[in-house]
């Protein structure tokens, strides 16, 4: 696992102490030495360091012990002797180890120790002084135990120059405090805690103060590739250490080897420090293979790979090995991403072919070889961008600087018969060219060959227009029978019920032997409360009585509420207001005075000219209304209210827009595409608030926005998006939160890309093109409301499509079939008998 991923510090303690424990022969101790050290290259690990020096400790008494310990002890305070929290365990073992050394060195007790004794003796003292006083110029903390100490063990009073640096650290160890305090209390990972530290180091400037925080902050967002580019970035331009620049840049790849640009950043800095060529090669094949997610990223590398490899060719010569890796690396290039890339994601990448273009530009500025230049084009032009213009511009300005004019005639002449975006601009430059060098001839061919390539061009705008126009007439037209459909159907239901009135009165002296129906209460309107109505749903909910005389019978006290507002005339939007104008909807049904009631809550945006509410025939509110402003500015600011919870319903606010004339409009304030600092998380209980969410999402970084999906009416759907400062907060959350469990409920987390959503252009049928559905027929006094049939069950019709009855007759239900029923078989009172006695 080492060899491919870094390792936790934890992994690598209990990897080491359990060879430790198998480690007796020195040869073995030798191989722990070797693990120790590939240990402390991953990460910053002060408790590794720790252990290293100890475990050396056991190794004294081979020689050169003494000072190997000593070795390992000031190589791991350059590596974590900084630390305020965890470097004074290592200062304090330190010197432990040099006082254990001091009392091995003491003569024995009545003895006068030799010149060389008291020499080491004094050489140890100094040893142990040193190391006071480097501690104590360093903020760390329990700065204060240690220079108490230090006064107690030293005979001698303690340096002005000690004490100044000690009061120096102590004043620099107070600015740090408030940073390390939001450290301990801040939750796994940190990151904008540690941000702000970097950010306080960088003002302060000590570079190995900085790269310490660095460290320590990515040993907890390892997993994070803007960091780790900051922190490289501030290697090479800051410290410019070898050594330690390509140990971050390769700690980099191997933490985040998805990100395209730590591979690119690691080749330029093994460039800029030499690194032999076959070793950047190398490190180039494992870039190829470190699984990119997207198909530009194998773009930028080869591109990266293939700046370095020409800034290898010396190009005054005609040939050389490598110029010839270069021109085979470019056609490796071209054909990698036309299989393998292409293969993976079903594109290469690079639709303008950029590899190429630059494989051009070389072959004719640096290689002198126009023909090759040429060769390259051509393939680029067949490729399906022959008709950009910027593509043919972009050859002849090559032509122009490094062939001929005959060439760059010819490339125009192609351009302007091809060049489908921007015809003109490309007519305009080869008029241009022939103007400053072309004979009459050449300009005469040239105005023929652009004004028929503009008459054609034009044509086919003209007709593109017209089609256009013609669509958009159609439109017009269907709209308009529509609305003539829409009218003839109420008239056709006003004059039915009053004709069913008309025989109600004749009916009524005659009632049948069934008695007299109960007259019954009006049904409550499908849209009351909740639910939005749509329009042709309010003309059915009318019943037969929606607009008719009034029946006869009790009257129903809601039904006279209802009319109340039967005499308001119906709402016309004037377009012409359009942008003074936002249209409001998804309000309550039951909304008492909209009129008002959205007035006081639009009044903070604007001065309000109207407000125009739509009511269905029966006076009822629609929950849909026009608010029409005196500036457009206001409504611009209303729209800033879309999703306002209004009587616990979200209000929806769009802008006011003609469909029949822009069909295609939609109005979606958020965005449908990848972003990568935006997550969705779903399996939230329905019970979860926004500030839980916060709660539980601020952990991982600075949350800008939290938005819970709710249905139309307001209710949550168990759905969020949570948007974070930059895409590294984002990442990190997305491997935190991931299968955490909120309130009994295992959320799922990843970054927002919604699917694209694939509409069918389906033509929209006419209403005189749809097939007519049966009409029931009712008695005269219209559809009860229990639906009970008062025929016999012996001379009902069988519920199955084909069904015997009991009298042999064969009928088909009504739902199955359109066609009248067949005449019913006459029976005599014989066949009634025998029926009846059977039943």
């Amino acid at each position: 696992m080492s060899e491919l991923f870094p390792l936790t510090e934890e992994i690598w303690l209990d990897w080491l102490k359990d060879e430790i424990k198998m480690a007796s022969e020195i040869s073995e101790r030798e191989k722990v030495y070797e693990l120790f050290e590939r240990a402390v290259k991953d990460y910053i690990c002060p408790e590794i360091w720790l252990e290293y020096a100890q475990y050396s400790i056991g190794g004294i008494g081979q020689e050169g012990g003494i000072e190997k310990v000593r070795s390992i002890f000031e190589r791991a305070l350059t590596a974590v002797g900084l630390h305020v929290t965890k470097g004074t365990a290592l200062w304090e073992a330190y010197r432990e180890f040099e006082n254990a050394i001091l009392e091995t060195a003491q003569p024995a007790p009545g003895s006068i120790p030799s010149p060389e004794q008291q020499q080491v003796l004094c050489s140890q003292l100094e040893k142990i002084h040193t190391l006071f006083r480097r501690q104590l110029g360093i903020p760390l903390l329990d700065m204060e135990a240690s220079y108490a100490e230090y006064e107690e063990w030293s005979e001698e009073p303690i340096p002005e120059t000690t004490i100044k640096n000690y009061k120096k650290a102590l004043q620099q160890l107070e600015k740090c405090k408030p940073y390390e305090e939001a450290l301990l209390g801040a939750e796994t990972p940190k990151l904008a805690e540690y941000q702000a530290y970097i950010d306080f180091e960088m003002k302060a400037g000590d570079p190995a103060r900085i790269q310490l925080i660095y460290e320590r902050a990515l040993a907890e967002n390892c997993l994070v590739p803007d960091l780790w580019a900051r922190y490289n970035q501030y290697l090479d331009r800051q410290l410019k250490v070898k050594e330690l620049v390509l140990s971050a840049h390769d700690r980099a790849v191997r933490n985040c080897p998805w990100t395209v640009g730590l591979w690119i950043r690691y080749l330029l800095a093994m460039e800029r420090h030499r690194v032999e060529h076959s070793i950047i090669s190398e490190m180039f094949e494992k870039a190829l293979n470190a699984g990119f997610i997207q198909a530009t990223d194998y773009v930028e590398i080869w591109q990266a790979y293939l700046d370095y490899l020409r800034r290898r060719v010396d190009f005054t010569q005609d040939s050389s090995k490598e110029l010839e890796e270069l021109r085979s690396a470019f056609a490796r290039a071209v054909e990698y991403l036309k299989q393998e890339v292409e293969e993976r994601f079903s594109e290469s990448g690079d639709p303008s072919c950029t590899i190429m273009q630059n494989w051009a530009r070389v072959e004719a500025r640096l290689c002198n070889n126009m023909q090759k230049a040429r060769e390259l084009w051509d393939n680029i032009m067949t490729k399906g961008n022959a008709k950009y213009a910027n593509m043919w511009l972009e050859y002849y300005n090559l032509e122009r600087a490094h062939g001929d004019t005959q060439h760059c005639r010819k490339a125009l002449h192609r351009a302007v018969q091809c060049t489908s975006d921007y015809p003109e601009h490309v007519c305009e430059v080869l008029l241009t060219l022939e103007r400053i060098e072309g004979t009459l001839e050449d300009w005469d061919a040239a105005v023929q060959k652009t004004e028929n390539r503009l008459a054609r061009v034009n044509e086919q705008r003209a007709k593109a227009a017209e089609k256009e126009a013609a669509l958009a007439k159609q439109e017009e037209e269907r709209a308009e029978q529509r609305k003539q459909a829409r009218a003839e159907k109420k008239a056709s239901k006003k004059a039915k019920k009053t004709r069913i009135g008309d025989k109600r009165k004749a009916d009524e002296d005659d009632e049948g032997e069934w008695g007299q129906e109960e007259e019954l209460p009006s049904k409550r309107h499908r849209g009351e409360g909740d639910g939005v109505l749509p329009e042709e749903d309010m003309e059915v909910e009318t019943g037969l009585f929606g607009r008719s005389e009034k029946p006869d019978g009790p009257a129903i006290p809601k039904e006279k509420a209802s009319t109340s507002r039967k005499d308001i005339p119906k709402v016309f939007h004037d377009s012409s207001k359009d942008k003074v104008t936002v249209f409001v909807s998804n309000l309550s049904y039951t909304m008492a005075e909209p009129e008002a009631k959205l007035r006081e809550i639009f009044g903070s945006c604007g001065e309000v000219v109207e407000i125009r509410a739509v009511f269905n025939n029966k006076g009822t509110f629609r929950g849909y209304c026009y608010v029409q402003f005196k500036e457009e500015e206001a409504a611009r600011q209303a729209l800033g209210l879309d999703r306002t919870a209004v009587e616990g319903r979200p209000m929806f606010v769009s802008p006011c827009v003609d469909k029949n004339k822009n069909p295609d409009f939609k109005v979606f304030r958020y965005s449908t595409t990848l972003e990568k600092h935006k997550l969705f998380i779903s399996g939230l209980p329905f019970s979860c608030t926004k500030e839980e969410l916060e709660e539980v999402c601020k952990a991982h970084g600075n949350v800008k926005d939290i938005r819970l999906v709710t249905n139309r009416a307001g209710k949550p759907k168990g759905l969020a998006y949570v948007e974070y400062e930059n895409e590294a907060q984002a990442s990190q959350a997305v491997l935190k939160m991931d299968g955490l469990t909120v309130k009994d409920h295992v959320i799922k987390v990843m970054i927002s890309n919604p699917p694209l959503r694939k509409v069918p252009d389906r033509p929209e049928p006419s209403r005189a093109s749809l097939p007519l559905a049966p009409r029931q027929i009712y008695g005269a006094r219209g559809k009860g409301r229990t639906q009970l049939s008062m025929m016999p069950r012996a001379l009902q019709r069988q519920n199955n499509p084909v069904a015997k009855a009991e009298n042999g007759m064969v009928q088909n239900s009504p739902a199955a079939s359109s066609d009248p029923p067949a005449e019913p078989k006459k029976m005599s009172n014989a066949d009634f008998a025998k029926m009846l006695l059977k039943k």
